[in-house]
């Protein structure tokens, strides 16, 4: 086992998720990312055009730090730790191929037909990029956070709500993936 480019096995990651979440429960903090937003529009004062980004932002600076420990941790762990393959099974390869014209499968974590800068040059992209990123941002304040909130922090605190916002990410992905990317790609 090469330490360096393989995953770590849950038996290592899983502790140490586990040791962070006791730590924050411990000292009353709640991870998750989309406070992370929250916390940054209050600082360059959005706080002046809505009453939810009006709070005491310095509070919550530690949130913050979460944002740059994840940017510099997949920095690193991309570019160091990594050779950037990803181990997919060929079937799904081919069907990528053969239905969705996606032939980096297997080669880059990010799809270059899809994530590319020249693929913003087609206004389906964008307008589909543009709903999806109003979704998302409408999903995560109505449940209250977002997939990391709700997934790790939610559930080792044992909130019913959590439990019950991670049930309905699970089935509104697979309704995306099996019913409605079909259709519109």
């Amino acid at each position: 086992m090469n330490w360096i480019y393989d995953p770590w096995p849950w038996y290592v990651a899983g502790p140490a998720i586990a040791l962070v979440m006791f730590v924050l429960l411990f000292v009353g903090k709640k991870f998750g990312m989309s406070s992370n937003l929250r916390t940054a529009c209050s600082v360059v004062g959005a706080g002046k055009a809505a009453d939810f980004f009006n709070f005491d932002w310095k509070a919550e600076r530690w949130n913050l730090m979460v944002v740059l420990g994840a940017v510099i941790g997949g920095f690193i762990a991309s570019n160091y730790m990594s050779d950037n393959t990803v181990k997919i099974n060929p079937e799904i390869a081919q069907q990528l191929a053969t239905d969705y014209n996606i032939n980096s499968a297997g080669t880059s974590y990010l799809p270059p037909e899809i994530f590319s800068i020249g693929a913003l040059s087609n206004p389906f992209n964008i307008i589909l990029l543009l709903v999806g990123g109003l979704l998302v941002g409408f999903g995560t304040r109505y449940a209250g956070g977002c997939t990391s909130g709700h997934a790790i922090s939610g559930l080792s605190n044992l909130q019913l709500p959590s439990l019950i916002a991670v049930i309905g990410f699970f089935i509104g992905g697979l309704i995306m993936v099996h019913f409605i990317y079909p259709f519109i790609f």
